[in-house]
């Protein structure tokens, strides 16, 4: 279907034609004919899949017949709110007098209350600022008739399912606004919140957010912690990507990762959620106008972030939450084009793996460098550990010693029990379950029972109980203690060693 054969008035045409679209994808043929007509939907869409010209070429489309009225985009992110606010101002071409403001966190207040102060007709916003405003009789929600969540699953995962029901609380009812609501997954929280704040919504599934992109190229590559840097730089300079996505669990990686790829010669950066507004758009402007081919980021960036022929996601991590590893490499093979992503998997974070091939139902393919010819790269940051200022403040306290009063004399150190030798692995692997729990109960000191904690003031002068012979048990009957050490102790150090083994 072609723009041209919907509704839409020649104004909102000329908008369309300026953003060069043509032919509306599978969500934007399916949706808009219902929403032009003023229905509430509840959508299920991926990212990507074109659903924001969906509400907006509807907005348009309503403001050219009414003209007061005021319409409201909630999103979960700045980079989102910024993104559809870009992308308004483009389709709003025809509209010369359409008026837009984004508002968000992080960044002052002055610029914003000038905007609100102007009058609007479209408000986009991330919950936490739009409710603030809202407490000091800035934002009226009242006057708004079309109301939109934008990725609403994301923002229900982040916490501001509260402050959702807190604004629609604020609205006029359901019957007298429109109210469209679009989200990657339809969870029980999406269906409940559409049901008590929307009007009859019409549930439509277009293009769900795909467990497995097809058109995306996944490899993975085990390694160690301590070699995952060095097998980086070979991957990078094989690819020679022009622009490279790489996610990282933790924002202190992300600052590290990005300073040693700095030292290494590449013009890479790094986005993460407490850095200064100005900073991260800064950052963002640049990845997307191609001046930073390398960004590492952490899961904030993993939705809302929009990067035109991103070729290269490298999971620096194996992300903890699987739905995450599909919000990642989502962010390359685009509207329909190809892309590639690769994860490497460290003893760190090798736990991860399993959920997220269970539930992109496919083995991830491995790779070795040395069968597929990666050669060696020199580490000119080798040995450099980036150490977070909050973090070394916080140690520096801790590794204060404080005097003793019991003296100068120098306190003993507890000794502690030797780790198993590299020898051991191969022994390990052929013993059987209950030898290696005994192997791991006498190497960690781990006893089957708790010792009872004895008040001194009752306390009995302790009986010798004559000895008896120790009856043989037929049966050993294990304890929560045992069981406990082979659910954790037992599979977390018996993983290792199987895999350091299979790994040669």
């Amino acid at each position: 279907m072609r723009f041209s054969e919907l509704a839409l008035s020649e104004e909102v045409l000329s908008g369309v034609e300026k953003a060069g679209y043509s032919e509306c994808t599978e969500v934007q043929a399916k949706v808009l004919p219902v929403t032009l007509q003023g229905n509430d939907v509840m959508v299920q869409s991926k990212t990507g899949s074109g659903k924001t010209a969906v509400f907006l070429l509807t907005i348009l489309e309503k403001h050219g017949r009414n003209k007061s009225g005021a319409a409201l985009v909630v999103a979960p992110t700045r980079e989102l709110a910024v993104q559809i606010e870009n992308d308004a101002k483009i389709l709003s071409a025809g509209y010369p007098d359409f008026r837009i403001g984004c508002f968000y966190g992080g960044v002052g207040y002055k610029d914003q209350l000038e905007e609100l102060s102007s009058g609007l007709d479209l408000y986009v916003g991330t919950p936490g600022r739009l409710l603030d405003f809202a407490k000091s009789s800035k934002i009226d929600f009242r006057c708004f008739d079309t109301v939109v969540l934008d990725e609403a699953d994301r923002m229900f995962d982040m916490g501001f399912y509260p402050d959702i029901q807190d604004m629609f609380s604020k609205m006029v009812a359901p019957s007298e606004r429109q109210t469209m609501l679009f989200s990657a997954t339809l969870s029980t929280r999406v269906r409940n919140l559409a049901w008590s704040y929307m009007n009859n919504p019409e549930e439509i599934l277009v293009q769900p957010e795909e467990i497995t992109v097809s058109k995306i190229e996944q490899e993975l590559f085990h390694v160690t912690h301590t070699e995952k840097f060095g097998l980086l730089l070979s991957i990078l300079a094989k690819e020679k990507p022009e622009s490279c996505l790489i996610f990282t669990n933790m924002k202190d990686r992300a600052v590290e990762v990005a300073k040693r790829l700095q030292m290494n010669g590449y013009k890479a950066a790094y986005l993460m959620g407490d850095m200064p507004q100005s900073q991260r758009l800064k950052t963002l402007d640049k990845m997307k106008s191609g001046n930073l081919p390398i960004l590492v980021a952490t899961d904030v960036a993993a939705r809302g972030l929009q990067i035109d022929d991103l070729q290269l996601v490298v999971n620096y991590d194996i992300p903890e939450d699987y739905e995450s590893y599909v919000h990642r490499i989502g962010r390359t093979a685009r509207a329909g084009k190809s892309g590639k992503a690769i994860t490497l998997a460290c003893e760190e974070y090798i736990y991860g793996l399993e959920p997220i091939e269970n539930y992109i139902q496919m083995k991830i393919p491995v790779l070795w460098p040395d069968e597929i010819g990666l050669e060696a790269v020199e580490d000119k940051s080798e040995g450099y550990h980036y150490k977070s200022p909050r973090r070394s403040a916080v140690h520096d306290k801790k590794s204060i010693k404080k005097p003793s009063v019991k003296g100068n004399k120098p306190q003993k150190r507890k000794e502690s029990k030797p780790k198993p030798a590299e020898e051991d692995y191969a022994k390990l692997a052929t013993m059987s379950l209950d030898e290696r729990l005994n192997y791991y109960k006498k190497q960690y000191g781990v006893s089957g029972s708790k010792p009872k904690k004895v008040n001194a003031q009752n306390a009995k002068p302790a009986q010798k109980k004559p000895s008896q012979p120790k009856p043989v048990a037929e049966k050993t009957v294990e304890t929560k203690e045992v069981k406990a050490v082979k659910k954790g102790i037992f599979s977390r150090f018996v993983s290792r060693f199987l895999r350091r083994k299979n790994n040669g």
